[in-house]
Protein backbone atom coordinates (compact mmCIF):
# COMPACT_ATOMS: atom_id res chain seq x y z
CA UNK A 1 0.00 0.00 0.00
CA UNK A 2 1.41 3.36 -1.03
CA UNK A 3 -0.22 5.40 1.74
CA UNK A 4 1.35 5.34 5.18
CA UNK A 5 -0.75 7.60 7.40
CA UNK A 6 -0.53 4.94 10.13
CA UNK A 7 3.19 5.72 10.54
CA UNK A 8 2.56 8.50 13.07
CA UNK A 9 1.03 5.93 15.42
CA UNK A 10 3.94 3.53 15.05
CA UNK A 11 5.91 4.74 18.05
CA UNK A 12 6.79 1.30 19.42
CA UNK A 13 9.42 -0.93 17.82
CA UNK A 14 10.31 -4.48 18.72
CA UNK A 15 11.44 -7.70 17.05
CA UNK A 16 9.80 -11.10 17.63
CA UNK A 17 11.63 -13.60 19.79
CA UNK A 18 11.86 -16.76 17.63
CA UNK A 19 11.99 -18.94 20.76
CA UNK A 20 8.54 -17.85 21.93
CA UNK A 21 6.79 -16.79 18.71
CA UNK A 22 4.25 -18.45 16.41
CA UNK A 23 3.13 -17.35 12.95
CA UNK A 24 -0.59 -17.26 12.23
CA UNK A 25 -1.50 -17.42 8.53
CA UNK A 26 -5.12 -16.34 8.44
CA UNK A 27 -7.61 -17.66 5.84
CA UNK A 28 -5.37 -17.80 2.77
CA UNK A 29 -8.10 -19.70 0.93
CA UNK A 30 -9.39 -19.89 -2.63
CA UNK A 31 -12.44 -17.83 -1.66
CA UNK A 32 -10.09 -14.90 -1.08
CA UNK A 33 -7.64 -15.71 -3.91
CA UNK A 34 -8.07 -12.45 -5.82
CA UNK A 35 -7.71 -10.39 -2.65
CA UNK A 36 -4.71 -12.43 -1.49
CA UNK A 37 -2.86 -12.36 -4.81
CA UNK A 38 -1.01 -9.04 -4.18
CA UNK A 39 0.41 -10.33 -0.88
CA UNK A 40 0.94 -13.97 -1.82
CA UNK A 41 4.67 -13.59 -2.42
CA UNK A 42 5.18 -11.77 0.88
CA UNK A 43 3.07 -14.32 2.74
CA UNK A 44 5.22 -17.12 1.34
CA UNK A 45 8.38 -15.19 2.25
CA UNK A 46 7.09 -14.75 5.80
CA UNK A 47 6.28 -18.46 6.09
CA UNK A 48 9.72 -19.41 4.79
CA UNK A 49 11.47 -17.00 7.18
CA UNK A 50 9.56 -18.49 10.10
CA UNK A 51 10.33 -22.06 9.00
CA UNK A 52 14.02 -21.13 8.80
CA UNK A 53 13.82 -19.71 12.32
CA UNK A 54 12.02 -22.85 13.61
CA UNK A 55 8.96 -20.78 14.51
CA UNK A 56 5.71 -22.80 14.80
CA UNK A 57 3.16 -21.96 12.11
CA UNK A 58 -0.61 -22.31 12.16
CA UNK A 59 -2.84 -21.88 9.11
CA UNK A 60 -6.47 -21.02 9.71
CA UNK A 61 -9.19 -22.17 7.35
CA UNK A 62 -12.53 -20.40 7.65
CA UNK A 63 -15.44 -22.72 6.85
CA UNK A 64 -19.04 -23.47 7.79
CA UNK A 65 -20.59 -26.90 8.13
CA UNK A 66 -24.22 -26.05 8.95
CA UNK A 67 -26.49 -23.09 9.82
CA UNK A 68 -25.75 -23.84 13.48
CA UNK A 69 -22.26 -22.36 13.08
CA UNK A 70 -23.15 -19.31 10.96
CA UNK A 71 -23.53 -17.03 13.98
CA UNK A 72 -23.98 -13.40 12.93
CA UNK A 73 -21.99 -13.95 9.74
CA UNK A 74 -25.01 -15.43 7.94
CA UNK A 75 -27.08 -12.32 8.55
CA UNK A 76 -24.24 -9.89 7.95
CA UNK A 77 -23.09 -11.38 4.63
CA UNK A 78 -26.49 -12.59 3.36
CA UNK A 79 -25.36 -16.21 3.72
CA UNK A 80 -22.51 -15.67 1.22
CA UNK A 81 -20.25 -17.84 3.35
CA UNK A 82 -17.40 -20.32 2.86
CA UNK A 83 -18.72 -23.85 3.09
CA UNK A 84 -16.61 -26.80 4.15
CA UNK A 85 -15.89 -29.29 1.38
CA UNK A 86 -15.91 -26.70 -1.41
CA UNK A 87 -12.95 -25.58 -3.51
CA UNK A 88 -13.40 -22.10 -2.05
CA UNK A 89 -12.75 -23.45 1.45
CA UNK A 90 -9.38 -24.98 0.58
CA UNK A 91 -6.09 -23.21 1.13
CA UNK A 92 -4.61 -21.50 -1.93
CA UNK A 93 -2.38 -24.07 -3.63
CA UNK A 94 0.87 -22.18 -3.03
CA UNK A 95 0.01 -21.86 0.67
CA UNK A 96 -1.45 -25.33 1.08
CA UNK A 97 1.74 -26.99 -0.07
CA UNK A 98 3.62 -25.16 2.71
CA UNK A 99 1.26 -26.38 5.43
CA UNK A 100 1.11 -29.61 7.39
CA UNK A 101 -2.20 -31.22 8.43
CA UNK A 102 -1.59 -30.69 12.15
CA UNK A 103 -0.94 -26.97 11.55
CA UNK A 104 -4.38 -26.23 10.07
CA UNK A 105 -7.00 -24.75 12.40
CA UNK A 106 -10.62 -24.59 11.24
CA UNK A 107 -12.63 -21.60 12.39
CA UNK A 108 -16.12 -20.25 11.76
CA UNK A 109 -15.92 -16.59 12.77
CA UNK A 110 -13.53 -13.66 12.51
CA UNK A 111 -11.33 -14.58 15.47
CA UNK A 112 -9.02 -17.58 15.15
CA UNK A 113 -9.35 -18.06 18.91
CA UNK A 114 -13.14 -18.35 19.06
CA UNK A 115 -14.50 -21.93 19.08
CA UNK A 116 -11.05 -23.38 18.25
CA UNK A 117 -8.14 -25.01 20.09
CA UNK A 118 -5.67 -22.39 18.89
CA UNK A 119 -5.02 -20.93 22.34
CA UNK A 120 -4.39 -24.40 23.79
CA UNK A 121 -2.10 -25.28 20.88
CA UNK A 122 -0.07 -22.12 21.45
CA UNK A 123 0.15 -22.77 25.18
CA UNK A 124 1.37 -26.32 24.49
CA UNK A 125 4.23 -24.85 22.46
CA UNK A 126 4.95 -22.20 25.10
CA UNK A 127 4.15 -19.40 22.66
CA UNK A 128 4.08 -15.87 24.06
CA UNK A 129 4.08 -13.86 20.81
CA UNK A 130 2.19 -14.16 17.53
CA UNK A 131 2.82 -12.75 14.05
CA UNK A 132 -0.38 -12.09 12.09
CA UNK A 133 -0.53 -12.51 8.30
CA UNK A 134 -3.28 -13.33 5.78
CA UNK A 135 -6.75 -11.99 4.94
CA UNK A 136 -8.60 -9.81 5.56
CA UNK A 137 -6.39 -7.20 7.21
CA UNK A 138 -9.49 -5.45 8.53
CA UNK A 139 -11.64 -8.43 9.58
CA UNK A 140 -10.15 -11.79 10.57
CA UNK A 141 -6.56 -10.56 10.91
CA UNK A 142 -7.54 -7.56 13.00
CA UNK A 143 -10.02 -9.50 15.14
CA UNK A 144 -7.49 -12.27 15.77
CA UNK A 145 -4.80 -9.72 16.65
CA UNK A 146 -7.10 -7.97 19.14
CA UNK A 147 -8.12 -11.31 20.68
CA UNK A 148 -4.47 -12.35 20.99
CA UNK A 149 -3.57 -9.09 22.72
CA UNK A 150 -6.45 -9.46 25.19
CA UNK A 151 -5.31 -13.03 25.92
CA UNK A 152 -1.86 -11.71 26.83
CA UNK A 153 0.11 -12.47 23.67
CA UNK A 154 2.57 -9.93 22.31
CA UNK A 155 1.29 -9.24 18.79
CA UNK A 156 3.22 -8.47 15.60
CA UNK A 157 1.06 -7.46 12.65
CA UNK A 158 2.31 -7.66 9.07
CA UNK A 159 1.94 -4.59 6.90
CA UNK A 160 2.92 -6.34 3.66
CA UNK A 161 1.59 -9.89 4.17
CA UNK A 162 -1.99 -9.05 5.10
CA UNK A 163 -4.58 -8.15 2.47
CA UNK A 164 -7.51 -5.77 3.05
CA UNK A 165 -10.87 -5.31 1.36
CA UNK A 166 -9.70 -1.81 0.36
CA UNK A 167 -6.97 0.72 1.14
CA UNK A 168 -9.05 2.76 3.58
CA UNK A 169 -9.74 -0.34 5.66
CA UNK A 170 -6.03 -1.22 5.52
CA UNK A 171 -5.04 2.19 6.85
CA UNK A 172 -7.71 2.12 9.56
CA UNK A 173 -6.59 -1.30 10.79
CA UNK A 174 -2.90 -0.41 10.86
CA UNK A 175 -3.68 2.78 12.78
CA UNK A 176 -5.64 0.77 15.34
CA UNK A 177 -2.99 -1.93 15.55
CA UNK A 178 -0.08 0.50 16.01
CA UNK A 179 -2.04 2.62 18.48
CA UNK A 180 -3.27 -0.06 20.81
CA UNK A 181 -2.52 -3.66 19.94
CA UNK A 182 0.50 -4.64 17.86
CA UNK A 183 4.03 -3.99 16.71
CA UNK A 184 4.03 -3.53 12.94
CA UNK A 185 6.41 -5.63 10.84
CA UNK A 186 7.06 -6.38 7.18
CA UNK A 187 9.20 -9.01 5.46
CA UNK A 188 12.33 -6.86 5.56
CA UNK A 189 12.00 -6.00 9.24
CA UNK A 190 11.13 -9.60 10.08
CA UNK A 191 14.23 -10.94 8.36
CA UNK A 192 16.44 -8.35 10.05
CA UNK A 193 14.87 -9.07 13.42
CA UNK A 194 15.14 -12.84 13.15
CA UNK A 195 18.49 -13.17 11.41
CA UNK A 196 20.17 -9.77 11.55
CA UNK A 197 20.40 -9.53 7.78
CA UNK A 198 18.53 -7.73 5.02
CA UNK A 199 16.37 -9.10 2.23
CA UNK A 200 18.21 -10.33 -0.85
Amino acid sequence: MASSSYKKYEIRKRDPNPKTTALLVIDMQNYFASMAKPILSNAITTINLCREASIPIFFTRHCHKSPADYGMLGEWWDNDLIFDGTVDSELITEIGRLSKPDEVVEKNTYSAFENTRLHEMLVEKKVEEVIITGVMTNLCCETTARAAFVKGYRVFFSTDATAPSDSEMYEATLKNMAYGFAYLVDCKRLQQGLFGKGMK
